[in-house]
């Protein structure tokens, strides 16, 4: 066991020496997208785990040790990594615990303390937690990233939108089940082991990659049948989490529906445009502010590289470009809420409805202010701007039952279905 150090503030330090022989915990929340970025980490000297289990106990059991006001995401992670230091699998000695944070004005701000006291209550207190943040939240010496590392895990995140983005759209109508996945398993392993070669992820490497993926997924035999369309937005865990959502996606699949969730790299560009305003507005390091245009310009240019690709084959859709998507909330929501998803949310509903994806399930925690006023909130707005829209909001929370909540979603596809039978036959 590494001695332990703390900081000023007391919390404990993940240094040098834990690196070598620590197994950091992750809870996985996009299954894609985690899965080629946990090699980054790996070849970098880190002994990553990502924490696949799902257990429906996992909210009584962060309810135990966290308020119940707190966020279900919350939460709902707190009951995965109790679980995890219970189970026996791991060397309570030698073993740290990392939680993704963006820094927003939100509880979500708060887990990384809420985590720590947690593991006090819980007899864990000796365990370090780590927090993986683009705004530098915390320092430890032990866990630092490389600009090699943050080159792939940006060009891990587009790669792994595309392959989301490709994926839903042919599972719903491959001919034989599991192509679309094989897919995916193919691409993982060749961007992984394009990664530990150090290639794969300069702006050359990647637009051949994009050119190649969207080539394979369009010769996937398919048969197009009607599907209803609908998109899935909302709070960054709860939309992308499976386990915190209840299987959404897989259970919108059963209801024979093709399914549309918008990418990361969108709501990555709103948060890096969110600090460049912040510093024009309120001034800050001049450094900063260089790196985060800088980062903006770098992903505009990918996505567009990337859109190029998609386009190329019109048989798949996707939304628009980041800057095309702000225009959209004109008269709807100001781009300065920018407090969790903020504008952002309204913009991607808008632009699921343009492109056909007029049923759409608003994903929030219970409670969770911003997301109820910048979704919740903005529904019946949308709805007079776009009549054809059907959006539903849908709070997850540890008093929530699965029931409830797709009882719900099918009387917003019942509706869907009465608006069909009752449009004209264009005959």
């Amino acid at each position: 066991m590494a001695k332990i150090k703390r900081a000023k503030n007391g919390r404990i330090l993940f240094t040098k020496e834990m690196k070598r022989g620590y197994t950091i915990l992750v809870p996985e929340m996009l299954p894609i997208h985690f899965e080629i970025l946990k090699p980054i980490f790996t070849n970098a000297g880190y002994h990553l785990e990502l924490l696949h289990t799902q257990k429906p106990e996992f909210a009584q059991i962060g309810i135990r040790y966290v308020h119940n006001d707190a966020c279900y995401p919350l939460i709902l992670v707190v009951g995965q990594f109790i679980d995890a230091l219970q189970s026996g699998n791991y060397d309570l000695d030698q073993v740290a615990l990392m939680m993704v944070q963006s820094g927003g004005g939100c509880r979500e701000s708060n887990y990384i303390h809420l985590i720590r006291k947690a593991l006090e209550r819980a007899g864990y207190g000796h365990i370090p937690v780590i927090s993986f943040s683009l705004s530098g939240m915390e320092f430890n010496s032990g866990f630092t990233m490389t600009v090699s590392m943050i080159r792939k895990c940006a060009a891990g995140v587009i790669y792994g939108d595309l392959l989301m983005l490709l994926n839903n759209q042919v599972k719903a109508y491959e001919i034989h089940k599991g192509d679309a996945q094989a897919l995916i398993d193919q691409w993982v392993k060749a961007i992984t082991e394009q990664f530990r070669h150090a290639r794969g992820f300069s702006f050359a490497d990647m637009k051949k990659n994009f050119f190649k993926i969207v080539s394979s997924y369009a010769e996937v035999p398919i048969q197009k049948i009607p599907k209803v369309k609908v998109g899935i937005v909302g709070e960054i865990y709860v939309k992308y989490a499976n386990f915190a959502n209840n299987n959404l996606e897989k259970f919108l699949e059963e209801q024979n529906c093709e399914v549309m969730v918008p990418g990361l790299l969108g709501f990555l560009m709103f948060k890096i445009d969110a600090r460049i305003q912040d510093i024009h507005l309120y001034g800050g390091s001049r450094l900063k502010l260089a790196v985060a245009t800088w980062l903006l310009n770098y992903f505009k240019k990918v996505e567009k590289a990337f859109m190029e690709c998609v386009d190329a084959f019109p048989m798949f859709t996707q939304l628009a470009s980041y800057e095309d998507t702000k225009p959209l909330v004109d008269g709807l929501i100001g781009v300065g809420n920018r407090m969790g998803e903020g504008w952002f949310l309204p913009g991607e509903m808008i632009e699921l409805i343009r492109h056909g994806y007029d049923n759409i399930v608003c994903t929030q925690p219970f409670g969770c202010l911003p997301t109820h006023v910048c979704g919740k909130g903005m529904i019946h707005k949308i709805k007079q701007m776009y009549p054809m829209a059907n959006i539903v909001p849908i709070d997850y929370d540890p008093g929530a039952t699965k029931v409830n909540q797709e009882n719900r979603i099918k009387l917003m596809l019942s509706v869907t279905g009465e608006k069909t039978s009752c449009e004209p036959d264009p005959c």
